[in-house]
């Protein structure tokens, strides 16, 4: 029997239904992993308090920077690898890269763990509260379980196989939440708490890398020696790992510093805590939830973008830019105003912290800049451009830096808030702009074709943002009369997404006649 071209199309590893069917589910997945974090990071607040959720914030915040020394860019190097392998038909490279990816992630992490195991005052200086040493060294038993882990995740990202390591994930955390609520049932102080919390991370640490180093062996996967492909992976891994941790770094001293400049503004140091808590544990992880959607994306496209730009095939290199930009920002743009309008209600039935509320509504703006910095960061690092995304990193970090260090005594713990947002307005211009630099046909071709409606979609999607915002602060002073607090967020959030959604079929952001066309032509029988 012959097959349909139609569905002959619809199988090619490369084409648009496959590519999009599957980050619908790694998208969904990522979703619902971060819902689950989200319910669990309700549950520390609570249980912890924001003093506890402070200390466990703040050995985090350290601890992060060792994790991504010893994670950073080798994931995604590894990937680009074995992308690179398969579209040099050269199958031998890729056992080499992922083995040399875990002796380089061990090489990174392990040292480290062995010097703040068994010499505990080197980290007492890192900490401007002595209490999160112990803390952060619970922390540190779970370093290199995570990063071999993420060895193992880029070799399946390389491979396409893209819903193993979201399951993995979204088990991780189910294993997170589990150990936390069951070890934090009973706690008397926010140290102890905060410890307990620590315990909960290495034990799901454990489990990840036990499940994928089974899923690694079942899936096929072998190693081989990696003395040839160790010193390619660590150079085209330093730029990005550098990124990351900077990021890390300058995470941490933002953990530090902004205490330090709250006390300085007249704060004590139990309320600089527990105000980096609320705005840190609290509203930005509500503020990053389209992180979710816009990594699952690029987890999706970097793969496909690499073996694209390594083939020279520009015209589809092109084109999924395109969709990965557009897609990223009608995400900001559709979430943005739903902050805005019941930010300051979330806050309050999440945390019980109508300061935490209050970030998240006057924060909802930074949605915008944040998805476009993160998408075209992930592009560009697909492309092998490390080395100009680590230097238009720092460009924006400088800055956030100094939002942290001057505009505490004017603004207090929102210096951090805008900050960020500074610092994702440079980095994405500075990203495009250098995007624009390398493909000087992109924008012009999206702008002047058919294939363009994407970006020009995106474009009217922007504009909707504070209409709908007002729309939705409209939404809620009406609902609010008549109901309680949690059925005005429900009906608002509702309301607001029908009006959304006619808006933006109105104003063709929606192709709602593309959606139709297709649909018309695959019901056709092709002969």
């Amino acid at each position: 029997m012959k097959t349909s071209a139609l569905h002959q199309r619809s199988l090619q590893p490369n084409g648009k239904t496959p590519l999009v069917t599957t980050a619908s589910f790694v998208t969904a997945l990522s979703i619902a992993e971060r819902g689950l974090g989200f319910l669990y990071r309700v549950v520390l607040s609570r249980l912890l308090g924001a003093e506890g959720l402070g200390l466990y914030q703040v050995a985090l915040s350290l601890f992060a920077v060792f994790l991504t020394l010893g994670t950073g860019g080798i994931p995604v190097t590894v990937s680009r690898f074995i992308s690179k392998s398969k579209a040099a038909h050269t199958p031998w490279e890729e056992k080499g890269a992922t083995s040399a990816g875990v002796a380089l992630s061990l090489l990174l992490t392990l040292p480290f763990v062995l010097l703040f195991l068994f010499f505990p005052n080197i980290s007492s200086p890192l900490f401007s509260d002595e209490r999160g040493v112990p803390v952060f060294r619970i922390l540190m038993l779970g370093l290199c379980f995570s990063s071999v882990y993420a060895v193992f995740r880029g070799s399946f990202w390389g491979n396409k196989r893209f819903l193993l390591p979201s399951v993995l994930e979204i088990a991780e955390e189910s294993v997170m939440v589990l150990v936390g609520v069951l070890l934090l049932r009973n706690v008397s102080s926010p140290l102890q708490g905060a410890k307990l919390a620590a315990w909960a991370v290495v034990l799901s640490y454990l489990f990840s890398f036990t499940a994928s180093f089974l899923a690694f062996l079942i899936c096929g996967g072998r190693f081989s020696r990696p003395k040839k492909q160790l010193k390619p992976l660590f150079n085209a891994t330093l730029p990005i790992t550098s990124v990351r941790v900077g990021s890390s770094l300058i995470s941490s001293a933002v953990a530090v510093l902004l205490p330090i400049m709250l006390v300085r503004a007249g704060a004590s140091e139990s309320e600089a805590i527990t105000l980096f808590g609320i705005v840190s544990g609290m509203a930005m992880p509500v503020l990053f939830i389209p992180s979710t959607i816009i990594g699952s994306l690029a987890l999706v496209l970097v793969p496909q973008l690499s073996e694209d730009y390594y083939a020279h095939r520009t015209q589809r290199l092109h084109q999924n830019l395109a969709r990965g930009l557009t897609v990223a920002f009608l995400v900001a743009c559709f979430l943005a105003p739903f902050f805005y309008a019941v930010g300051n209600q979330l806050g309050t039935l999440a945390f019980s912290q109508p300061l935490a509320g209050e970030v998240i509504c006057k924060g909802s703006p930074i949605l915008l800049p944040m998805s476009l910095a993160m998408i075209s960061t992930s592009m560009l690092n697909s492309m092998g451009y490390e080395r100009q995304t680590f230097f238009f990193y720092f460009i924006g970090a400088a800055a956030m830096l100094l939002c942290i260090l001057f505009l505490p005594p004017v603004c207090g713990a929102y210096a951090y808030v805008i900050g960020l947002t500074v610092n994702f307005i440079l980095n994405a211009v500075c990203n495009l702009w250098f995007l624009h630099k390398k493909c000087p046909n992109l924008f012009k071709t999206m702008a002047t074709t058919q294939r363009g409606a994407g970006l020009r979609a995106a474009v009217k999607g922007g504009v909707c943002v504070l209409p709908l915002s007002l729309l939705g602060g409209l939404f809620y002073a009406l609902f609010s009369r008549f109901c309680g607090v949690l059925l005005s967020v429900f009906f608002t959030s509702l309301s607001l997404f029908f009006a959304t959604a006619v808006l933006w079929c109105l104003l063709g952001v929606l192709p709602v006649n593309q959606w139709k066309t297709r649909k018309k032509q695959a019901k056709r029988p092709v002969f």
